[in-house]
């Protein structure tokens, strides 16, 4: 067996090059960074991968047998397009992973999910409906734990939630998923894809290897994924109105029902029932609901996990009420569009905290969805000047540091409303990272409830 190249020393390269290596090949990891982490260097020494860095020098490819890509390297890099010439299989990690969860043959499934938006709400949730069920399952793929690392511990018949981004499909060849959904398309990742066009060719691939039992889960308001997608897997639909076709369906009344291959519908509960707010979730809830479903949960654990499923963690999760006033954390909201999602997601009035690290986009459109809605906004961080630019005459408080400023927008709160962290911003500013700054938020709120 020749050697095996992993580009890029994140987490999925790492646990391909550690997988590769416990099975024997001969392996080399390459990685565009001068000074690799620590902790980087240190997993490789254990697993006795050497590393090479700076750099991919094609001196690499002289008897290699294939190339396996993190999801953040383009396969349009030198490197990758050599490998091409010279007839060397490139993929990626997911694929790798795919691979080696097929050659077990053990009744494991996987349930995919992919879209611009809800793909790690949708996928923890469907993993959340499994265990409901009792069934084995484990999230995993673009939403943290690579599948490779997912498939170490995992049980026969493991159900794999699996979230796929549109650069760990651009590498897939045989990829091949039981149930597969798209949840939305909107513009993302442009620079890397060049077009929506480029950009939804790889959402589809998803879908590639499917046959008549496995199914294709898309919006019911938006035929034209299903007009372009690959594959024979049996079309069904999630979102909104009567349940009249095999999917997911939430009615005029915010019923939530599941419609069967037989035409059956099954009502589930009312959408006020799930813990994680907004209309985007409940979408997000129905794809989860008909995935799950069709991996064999039984319809009283879905109902049962539905309710009881508390959200991902700094996606609008909630994180404490006194007298009245509630808190939610949406320290993943680092974008304008995440934050209009999570304004939307809330009924107000709103103590909303926005700022941190400025991203360049202009704050201007958070101003319709605040209307009728709006208590007070609260400014922090780097991005004070944009924010007060383009959102200036609005009801405002500036306080840059952030504990003062999720102090005073908690005192500012009157019962009935609800305060939000939900920024607009990178964190870098203040914090290392979205997490961090959300769990600082949390515990200051936390302190403040009690």
């Amino acid at each position: 067996m020749g050697r095996i190249v992993v580009i890029g020393a994140g987490r999925s390269g790492l646990a391909a090059a550690s997988h590769l290596a416990r099975s024997g090949a001969d392996v080399v990891m390459s990685d565009r960074t001068m000074n690799p982490d620590h902790a980087v260097l240190a997993e490789l020494v254990e697993i006795e991968v050497p590393g090479v860095w700076g750099s991919h020098p094609e001196s690499l490819l002289d008897g290699c047998v294939e190339v396996v890509l993190s999801p953040g390297v383009p396969p349009s890099i030198p490197f990758a397009q050599e490998a091409h010439h010279r007839g060397i299989s490139v993929i990626g990690e997911l694929e790798l992973g795919h691979r080696v969860l097929r050659a077990r043959k053990d009744g494991s499934q996987i349930l995919a999910v992919t879209g611009t938006n809800g793909k790690s709400t949708t996928t923890d949730l469907l993993a959340h409906l499994f265990k409901a069920s009792g069934l084995p399952s484990v999230a995993c793929g673009n939403l943290g734990t690579p599948l490779l690392a997912a498939l170490e511990d995992a049980d026969p018949g493991t159900r794999f939630a699996l979230e796929c981004s549109s650069y760990q499909l651009e590498t897939v060849r045989g990829f091949h998923a039981e149930g597969a959904a798209i949840l939305n398309l909107t513009p993302d990742h442009l620079a890397r894809h060049g077009t929506m066009e480029a950009y939804l060719d790889a959402k589809l691939r998803i879908f590639e290897h499917q046959g008549s039992e496995d199914i294709r889960l898309t919006p019911a308001g938006d035929p034209s994924f299903n007009a372009f997608a690959p594959g024979h897997g049996r079309i069904v639909r999630f979102g909104w109105g009567e349940p009249k076709a095999e999917g997911g369906w939430c009615d005029d009344e915010g019923v939530m029902w599941l419609v069967d291959v037989q035409g059956r519908a099954e009502r589930l509960l009312h959408r006020d029932e799930l813990r994680i707010p907004g209309r985007h979730n409940v979408e997000n809830a129905l794809a989860a609901v008909v995935l799950a479903r069709h991996g064999g949960a039984a319809l009283e654990a879905i109902r049962e996990g539905l309710r009881s499923y508390p959200g991902l963690a700094h996606r609008i999760a909630f994180v404490a009420e006194k007298g009245g006033v509630k808190a939610y954390n949406d320290s993943k909201g680092t974008n304008v569009d995440a934050t209009l999602t999570a304004i939307r997601a809330l009924p107000g009035p709103l103590v909303l905290l926005l700022g941190g690290q400025d991203k360049g986009a202009p704050y201007e459109p958070l101003r319709e969805a605040l209307r009728g809605k709006l208590r007070q906004l609260v400014f922090l961080g780097e991005a004070i000047p944009q924010l007060e630019r383009d959102l200036g005459n609005l009801p405002h408080l500036t306080i840059s540091p952030f504990d003062d400023a999720v102090q005073a927008a908690l005192k500012l709160a009157q019962p009935g409303d609800q305060v939000l962290l939900s920024p607009a911003c990178a964190s870098f500013d203040q914090f290392t990272c979205f997490e961090e700054r959300g769990d600082r938020f949390e515990s200051l709120v936390k302190a403040w409830a009690r």
